[in-house]
């Protein structure tokens, strides 16, 4: 009954929709479209790297367009909720009008809009919660927000693998269940986004001055960039490399549950030990269970489920954790929060561009083929070393980077 009257169930139920429109999407769009529509891996990268350079310009507007309509958030909410929903059915249950490769550009300029401006919004008022919340509130409000996420990552990314046995159009009902979850989700969180008195904002350069906030969007730009790499290129591993064709739901559905059931316990964790000490544990797990997939081959399903299972959990950490280290920060230096994580949510989007225009390209050129084509062994050793080797070679500059983190307060 606690729980009900703080909000925090509607907190994770609106976090479960924005993770549905966040990785899941570079999961699944980039190859629906190249086995549907045949579009090019080059054509999709470059596409996603353009995207990424709006988010230069359009993340952090978007946090001062947040800060600005603060009095009127909940109508804001709403409107950007409805946007997204409608630019997701265009993106996958609409077949394009026009040439596939600048519809999925189109819709998902406009998903991924909604999905940065409703971000930006959400953990902004995450921190004045967070701030009304009994004991280490900014934990509290972490384990439900990122468990939601979780919950929602895991039903989006087996959903149209799922609906696959049931509809025709698999991800036109993955669409439609994506709007209802919208509706669903403003309607829970309604009152919540409420002007709580908080200070005017402080501005872009006050987070930036910030040592110790310079130092978590680095280190969330080379932590984010290894989830970046293997959603992107998921699919493609199970399918080629591990030639596990139609085993692709069943291990994301591990992964991500994985993740979710490991999420409270870091919590607790970080409570008891420090938020820092845990993740760097946490983040040295994660390049030892990681790195077998380098090592894996055809056939070798239910040794990749275990890696599913550990590095899953080991996300667990990555979600909870640093987010809650830097809204602690904001709480101190940029109580209004907006701008900071507009900075927040570019860092961690330009990761996936980066995915995207630096690895499918070459994947392309070494002769990587989806679908029934069959691809040379040198393209495929090459997905291998993307998808396992790159990762554990990005932790490990994370790690580097909070080891040296000087900062007083954790949280």
């Amino acid at each position: 009954m606690r729980l009900l009257a703080q909000r925090l169930p509607a907190y994770a139920l609106f976090a479960a929709l924005l993770s549905a429109a966040g990785l899941p999407i570079y999961i699944h769009a980039p190859k629906f479209y190249v086995d549907e529509y045949g579009v090019s891996l080059a054509a999709l990268g470059a596409v996603l790297f353009g995207l990424r350079l709006l988010d230069v310009v359009q993340d952090p507007l978007l946090g001062w367009l947040s800060e600005r309509l603060r009095a009127h958030r909940g109508v804001a909410v709403a409107l950007g909720a409805g946007v997204m929903a409608i630019a997701m059915l265009g993106l996958f249950a609409v077949p394009p009008p026009i040439l596939p490769i600048v519809w999925f550009g189109l819709t998902l300029t406009l998903v991924f809009s909604g999905f940065s401006f409703l971000t930006i919004c959400f953990y902004a008022q995450g921190v004045s919660k967070a701030d009304s919340l009994p004991g280490r509130g900014h934990l509290l409000l972490a384990r439900w927000r990122e468990t939601g996420a979780l919950l929602g990552v895991c039903a989006a990314s087996v959903a149209p693998v799922a609906l696959g046995a049931v509809l025709g159009a698999p991800f036109a009902g993955f669409a439609v269940g994506f709007a209802v979850l919208a509706l669903a989700s403003v309607l829970a969180m309604a009152g919540e986004w409420r002007d709580v008195g908080l200070p005017p904002a402080t501005g872009f350069a006050t987070v930036l001055r910030d040592p110790v906030a310079r130092q978590l969007l680095l280190i969330a730009l080379f932590n984010a960039a290894p989830v970046a790499v293997t959603s992107t290129l998921f699919l493609f591993y199970v399918e080629i490399a591990l030639e596990a064709q139609g085993w692709e739901g069943p291990l994301l559905l591990l992964f991500f549950l994985s993740a979710a059931g490991a999420a409270p316990l870091w919590g607790k964790l970080a409570e008891t030990f420090g938020g820092k000490r845990v993740l760097l544990a946490a983040m040295a797990l994660g390049i030892l269970s990681f790195g077998g997939a380098l090592f894996l081959g055809p056939g070798d399903i239910w040794i990749f489920a275990v890696v599913c299972v550990a590095s899953g959990a080991v996300l667990g950490a990555d979600l909870t954790l640093l987010p809650a280290m830097f809204a602690s920060r904001m709480a101190r230096i940029s109580p209004s929060a907006a701008e900071g994580f507009g900075l927040w949510s570019f860092v961690s989007k330009f990761t996936l561009a980066f995915a995207a225009v630096a690895l499918l390209p070459l994947l392309e050129a070494a002769g990587l083929r989806g679908g029934a084509d069959e691809s040379p062994q040198q393209a495929v050793r090459l997905l291998t070393i993307f998808y396992a080797g790159v990762p554990c070679v990005l932790k490990l500059l994370a790690i580097g980077l909070l080891s040296r983190l000087k900062t007083s307060e954790d949280v």
